[in-house]
């Protein structure tokens, strides 16, 4: 054994001793702190989380008020747009087109709506006044086609519009008559062919009727021949014997101008300068139920054929017109051109609807006159032609 190592021994126990026990006092000190911050983490925790609460509350209560600011200041803006508006249900009616374009539906729920739409259309449509719908057509003539359809035209500012004043008409059995200031200046006439049979012309003339005018002849619509009517001559004759103002009509089926100046030289020469007091009238029509050989002419076409005949008539020194319904005059010839003829309308109605300035008015073709079995064609001219 060493003896010498025994102090040293000693003082390194000491050491050792203090510095075990500085270390525990310090374990200690933080074993003291952990035991506290443990206990009471749970307090902490929910100050914290109160504080975090606390802070979210009012952000959210910041952003609901920004929210109302933002409906309010909405509402505000769709009220004013809303309470400026002209617009109507109706008007909206598009927004229907985008949701039927992207919802697929029942059939049976899309043949309901389609229904409650037409009914609210049919409704809209009731409800349109008679002066809107005249506001409407203010400035157009409605013609109704040869197959049933109605269409509406305007109305050419540039010719000469009618004066006639209808409700100075009287229509006396057959017969109608036009005042104006309580003066008669109308006419009363017939028109009439083979169809009519034998005519008394006597108990025509005491009937009533001033004036008669006398189909001349036609062109086939088939064949093109020209034709002159079986009673032309009698008629032409027994009229006239009675004191009956006459003018004649030809049927034209002219598709040359060359055609059409053949059709007239053809009435010049049966006329054999028997004066008339009425014109010489070109009428071309449309074959019903059947094709006629002028179908393909266009307006162009008839313009130029209906001249062509018109100034063999006139040159020759015996006036002219042009004889049509209101559909023939409006759409197959053109009237700017022709403006300076005679018009001798034929509608069927109780007052015409012709804008345009008309010399007679056909008026009827089931009317009954004196002298005469069967029926006949109403017209009355509202032009004096043995003054003009």
């Amino acid at each position: 054994m060493k003896l010498d190592d025994e102090p040293y021994y000693n003082e390194f126990k000491s050491s050792s001793m203090i510095t075990a026990t500085v270390a525990a006092m310090v374990s200690g000190f933080f074993l003291i702190i952990g035991i506290v911050v443990f206990f009471n983490r749970d307090q902490i925790f929910t100050e914290k989380q109160r504080d975090l609460n606390e802070q979210n509350s009012q952000e959210d209560i910041m952003i609901q008020d920004d929210v109302s600011q933002d409906d309010s200041n909405m509402s505000e803006n769709l009220n004013g747009y809303i309470s400026g508006s002209t617009l109507t249900s109706d008007q909206l009616d598009f927004w229907d087109m985008y949701q039927e374009e992207n919802t697929v539906q029942d059939p049976s729920a899309s043949t309901d709506s389609s229904e409650a739409k037409n009914s609210n259309q049919n409704k809209s449509s009731d409800n349109t006044t008679d002066s809107e719908t005249e506001d409407a057509h203010k400035n157009q003539t409605q013609i109704t086609k040869e197959d049933g359809t109605q269409e509406w035209l305007t109305i050419n500012p540039y010719l000469t519009k009618h004066t006639y004043d209808f409700s100075g008409l009287v229509l006396k059995g057959s017969v109608m008559e036009y005042y104006e200031d309580s003066r008669k200046i109308s006419k009363a006439g017939i028109d009439i062919s083979k169809e009519q049979g034998l005519i008394d012309f006597n108990k025509v003339k005491k009937a009533g009727i001033d004036f008669v005018m006398i189909k001349a002849g036609a062109r086939g619509y088939g064949s093109g021949q020209l034709i002159l009517d079986e009673n032309f001559e009698k008629n032409l004759q027994g009229a006239t014997q009675a004191g009956l103002e006459t003018g004649v009509y030809f049927f034209s089926q002219a598709v040359t101008e060359t055609e059409a100046v053949e059709e007239a030289s053809l009435v010049l020469t049966s006329l054999k300068e028997t004066k008339l007091i009425y014109p010489i009238v070109f009428d071309m029509e449309s074959i019903k139920g059947d094709t006629a050989r002028i179908d393909s002419l266009k307006k162009e076409d008839r313009t130029k054929i209906a001249k062509a005949f018109l100034e063999t008539v006139k040159t020759a020194g015996y006036k002219t017109m042009i004889y049509g319904d209101k559909e023939w005059l409006l759409t197959k010839i053109n009237l700017s051109t022709l403006s300076e003829y005679d018009i001798w309308l034929s509608q069927e109605a109780d007052i015409p609807d012709y804008p345009y300035k008309f010399s007679i008015w056909q008026y009827s073709f089931n009317g009954t006159v004196d002298g005469i079995s069967g029926k006949v064609d109403m017209n009355i001219s509202f032009i004096d032609y043995e003054a003009k």
